[in-house]
């Protein structure tokens, strides 16, 4: 018997952060896979675990900051590798690295990561996660302890890794971003990436040569003094999350702490930024 779906159309303006929201919202209210398209996301729950208020708490749909129309369907025989082999390219990053699904063939790249993005954020598609890449690939990790604070997928650790980092803690708040990042650490053969649930509580009592965080300013505002107690003498810090025009305040948060700015990328109004202590 085949499994009937309920997809969800959705068309988000602004579409960052707006989609990164709703597929969050929407994957603790019950919906499985996702798909990003150009206007949006398209989302699908089984039939079985749908109910006509199943969009009562998705907070964002009654938001002043976006403005999110949908359609909904009943679909039968989703065919999921099609939907990604449809939706889902891989990305290279300045020729050295590729992120890809299992379903798309080696490209033979220097450093080759497979990724199975399911409900995770982090494929490489978004400017952010392709901009600490960059970062990663740029810069000497070798024999570096690392943390992965906001790891979705744990692309950005498993790159690390590859790269010679020695002893990397990945680290997310959402339960699906944990159980995603260690089926991609054991698909890329990774031997030194520890991955954990929870927020930057867990790092009380840890220290790190590299931190690395890919989340939003508000958080990472919030988060700035722990990385700081966090980081090695001669640390460096890489963020990112946030838009060019929140560069400045990201940058007077960091020069509190004595952090100094070394430099930062930017991608369709998105910022990545490096700092060292």
């Amino acid at each position: 018997m085949s499994q009937i779906y309920i997809g969800y159309d959705f068309k988000v303006n602004p579409l960052q952060p707006g989609t990164e929201i709703l597929i969050a919202e929407l994957g603790y209210a019950g919906f499985e896979s996702f798909v990003e398209t150009e206007e949006g996301v398209t989302a699908y729950i089984q039939k079985d675990d749908w109910n006509e208020h199943i969009l009562k708490d998705i907070n964002i749909l009654d938001s002043d900051e976006f403005k999110i129309e949908y359609t909904f369907s009943e679909i039968e025989q989703i065919n999921w590798n099609s939907e990604w082999e449809k939706n889902f390219d891989p990305i290279e990053v300045d020729g050295k690295c590729t992120v890809r699904a299992p379903f798309h063939p080696d490209k033979n790249f220097e450093y080759e990561i497979v990724i199975e993005p399911k409900m995770s954020f982090g494929t490489g598609h978004h400017e952010t996660t392709f901009m600490m890449l960059q970062f990663i690939l740029e810069n000497n990790f070798k024999g570096k302890s690392v943390l992965d604070m906001g790891c979705g997928t744990a692309v950005l650790a498993i790159l690390a890794e590859m790269r010679g980092a020695s002893k990397l803690d990945a680290i997310d708040i959402d339960e699906w971003c944990f159980e995603n990042s260690l089926e991609n650490i054991e698909r890329n053969n990774c031997e030194n990436i520890s991955v954990f649930l929870g927020d930057a509580k867990l790092l009380s009592d840890k220290k790190y040569d590299v931190i690395i965080a890919n989340i939003n300013r508000n958080i990472l505002l919030s988060d700035m003094d722990t990385y700081r107690k966090c980081l090695e003498k001669g640390g460096i810090l890489y963020l990112s999350g946030f838009y060019n025009e929140d560069l400045p305040i990201i940058k007077e948060a960091c020069n509190n702490l004595g952090f100094t700015f070394v430099e930062n990328k930017e991608k369709n109004k998105w910022v990545a930024a490096k700092f060292k202590i």
